[in-house]
């Protein structure tokens, strides 16, 4: 398939129902997830950005909305860690196999535990990055629980 990611490649491997979202990526945009949100004319709160955190030294995967801030404390417990902090760039790009700004859910180089907002529930479908900057995927947020493994709870706090 022709500007697959490895992202894409799971979904069409589990036969689940998605759409892809291309746009032109501004490389001096430094919130990759708004930039989707607004060039696709989206409401913000449907797009959700994958961070890489380490609780406790091991790497876990929070799928937060763009609109919100992760609350570490918050996916620390959820995991049942002490504490959390965001991973350094190099040591995401490394766990997930993405470029940050491109880091997907779906399709990582190691499968690494995954936590998605609630809040994805609130909606019939999501927008979360196809693993490539300038490409989004929507699809149900059902469907990005099962693909990925996922739990669902409440890590986002409003900014």
């Amino acid at each position: 398939m022709r500007g697959s990611t490895p992202a894409v490649a799971v979904l069409v491997r589990a036969g689940v129902s998605h759409r892809l979202h291309r746009y032109d990526h501004d490389p001096a945009t430094a919130s990759y997830g708004e930039e989707a949100a607004t060039v696709l004319d989206v409401d913000p709160a449907r797009v959700f950005k994958t961070l890489v955190a380490e609780v406790d030294g091991r790497p876990v995967v929070a799928v937060v909305p763009v609109t919100g801030q992760l609350d570490l404390r918050a996916l620390a417990a959820v995991v049942g860690g002490k504490r959390a902090c965001l991973a350094g760039v190099d040591d995401a790009q490394r766990a997930t196999g993405y470029v940050v700004g491109a880091i997907s859910p779906l399709g990582q180089k190691r499968r690494l535990p995954v936590i998605v907002d609630r809040s994805a529930g609130d909606h019939d479908t999501v927008f979360v990055s196809a693993g490539r900057r300038g490409l989004e995927v929507e699809l149900a947020p059902g469907d990005l629980v099962t693909v990925t493994g996922a739990s669902m709870a409440v890590l986002a706090r409003t900014r």
